[in-house]
């Protein structure tokens, strides 16, 4: 079990593992085991601005009413912060099964968004994902000279920093109030055996916000990980017609996101 803190060993038992993701900021997933005890191991390194322990308060509160992950161990040392948890029922929607069948996989994360979004108790969750709590927080960190152009995605590369805050000025009314995944992208959905929504995965930015904080990158998402044209799909699995003022707007706030 490479590049993990060895305090996990008593949760790990020896156990066969392989790498499943590597993220930007060095975090790692680890998968170990294999049938109905397969957990995953999520690490990320001290400085990485990751919090696994607001993961794990947020897991616990959605899976009272949502299919996520149950977290079975937490902790952290001198390297990194560590979360372990029970592998669900499902592939990843950017497995290679899903990804020669983009239509099916599309259709899940639509469904799927829909089911979190029509099943999370706005009254009950006190985290906010607002729009302008997010602005601010970009404005914070331009100012700190933390937010980088350069990887921004091609749509707005030829906007300046100053210029992308003041079209995020103003948000559009907000649709509908919902509890958001915060990053529903199409590898965070699980996709059942029949095609059908399996589960969400990586909570850490849930938080309420207007539904199209999740559409807008939910649907781009579909272009970087099957190709265009699948956007409407997905739309039409959720139930809901396009709204290219909201999405434009919840793009441009995304690329500006740290």
């Amino acid at each position: 079990m490479t590049d993990l803190p060895a305090g996990l060993g008593p949760v790990i038992g020896g156990r066969e593992s392989r790498l499943v993701w590597r993220n930007e900021v060095g975090g790692l997933t680890h998968e170990v085991g294999h049938g109905g005890g397969r957990v995953f191991v999520k690490w990320t390194p001290v400085g990485s601005g990751v919090d696994l322990e607001q993961e794990r308060v947020r897991l616990a509160w959605a899976r009272r009413w949502l299919r996520v992950p149950e977290v079975l161990d937490h902790g952290r040392d001198a390297d990194g912060e560590w979360l372990v948890s029970r592998a669900l029922a499902g592939t990843n929607a950017v497995s290679a099964r899903w990804l020669a069948d983009p239509a099916s996989a599309v259709r899940a994360v639509g469904s799927g968004l829909r089911a979190m979004h029509d099943t999370l108790p706005v009254e009950d969750c006190d985290v906010s994902w607002a729009a302008e709590d997010r602005v601010r927080d970009a404005r914070r960190r331009s100012a700190a000279g933390l937010v980088r152009p350069a990887s921004w995605h091609v749509d707005h590369q030829h906007l300046t920093v100053t210029a992308a805050l003041d079209l995020l000025a103003e948000p559009p009314p907000v649709d509908r109030l919902v509890v958001c995944h915060g990053d529903a992208r199409a590898p965070n959905t699980l996709v059942a055996d029949d095609g059908s929504w399996g589960g969400h995965v990586d909570l850490g930015a849930l938080g309420v916000v207007d539904r199209w904080a999740d559409l807008a990158v939910a649907t781009w998402s579909t272009t970087w990980n099957y190709g265009p044209g699948l956007d409407g799909q997905l739309l039409a699995a959720y139930g809901i017609d396009s709204d290219p003022v909201r999405t434009a707007y919840y793009r441009l706030l995304w690329d500006l996101g740290p």
